[in-house]
């Protein structure tokens, strides 16, 4: 595939809420460095700094950060206002909220519904924003979300927050939230590697109900947050040469296929990977190779 000439738009459009955003957006995690957080080398800004606007330039109108995205020299929002500010009409910017990391970058205890109201204000002051376009709450283990949930419902009413989404749930906390407030979004792990009755359940839930669905490590697999290393399956390897694409780009090709609701936010801090991220929304795998990729996915259970 010619990666350097696709756009974003190849990928096709979903609505959240009242905002149409292209199907393949951008994850900041990597912006901060080599690996999550305080691990690696910590990343070139100038390079950070090219990647997001080049992310623009190819089309990208979805991009999906978090306070607690920083290395221990670089924040991924304060990067992401530092290169896109004046921010650009129709971008969309989706943050999580929920954990927390101190200064030294040590994960704190999981947010009280009271606190969330400073989580959602340091997320503002680091992007320069008056509001946020989609706040996520990050569930961390509690088995009701229902007063965290209500808290961010009460800063979307103060005009803080313009739409509610909610990460790492399970399907009976889909309709805890919608009990309090619309939902446009969920973010879960999913991928080829993450064979999961529990999120096959969920999806199937926002297919049937139109929220859109926000997979992380869909590339990254089993890797997680330290990058997805070199260890491709043979039969992802074996399609991507056909379409004489990267095993990465398969991977994204099928986590688009499962659905329109389907909104990939690949990060990386390479500008040749961005370009190759943003390419993979023009794959098309056939049938026969979707089943291949789908039998893929059930050994792997």
């Amino acid at each position: 595939m010619t990666s350097e000439t696709i756009t974003a738009a190849a990928s096709g459009t979903w609505t959240l809420g009242d905002m149409t955003v292209n199907r393949m957006g951008f994850g900041a995690m990597r912006l901060t460095g080599s690996a999550a957080f305080h691990e690696g080398v910590p990343s070139d800004r100038d390079r950070s700094t090219a990647v997001l606007r080049r992310a623009i330039e190819l089309g990208v109108d979805h991009i999906d950060t978090a306070a607690f995205y920083f290395s221990s020299l670089r924040s991924a929002n304060e990067l992401i206002n530092a290169a896109l500010a004046p921010y650009p009409d129709g971008l969309l910017i989706a943050v999580k909220v929920g954990p927390y990391r101190d200064q030294s970058g040590e994960w704190g205890t999981a947010a009280r519904p009271e606190d969330l109201r400073g989580h959602v204000e340091e997320n503002l002051r680091q992007l320069g924003r008056d509001h946020l376009d989609l706040v996520y709450l990050r569930r961390m283990r509690q088995e009701s979300i229902a007063e965290h949930f209500g808290a961010l419902a009460e800063l979307r009413d103060a005009g803080l927050i313009r739409h509610l989404a909610i990460s790492g749930v399970e399907l009976r906390h889909l309709a805890e939230a919608q009990a309090i407030a619309p939902v446009v979004s969920v973010q879960n792990k999913y991928g080829l590697d993450f064979p999961d009755p529990g999120t096959d359940a969920l999806l199937a839930a926002c297919r049937e109900q139109g929220i859109a669905f926000v997979p992380f490590f869909a590339i990254a697999g089993k890797g997680g947050s330290k990058g997805p290393g070199q260890a491709h399956d043979d039969e992802v390897r074996a399609i991507a040469r056909v379409h004489g694409a990267t095993p990465a780009q398969v991977r994204l090709a099928w986590t688009l296929r499962q659905g329109p609701q389907m909104l990939a936010i690949p990060g990386t801090g390479n500008p040749d990977h961005l370009a190759e991220n943003v390419a993979a929304g023009a794959l098309r795998l056939s049938d026969e190779e979707a089943a291949r990729l789908d039998a893929l996915r059930r050994r792997t259970d």
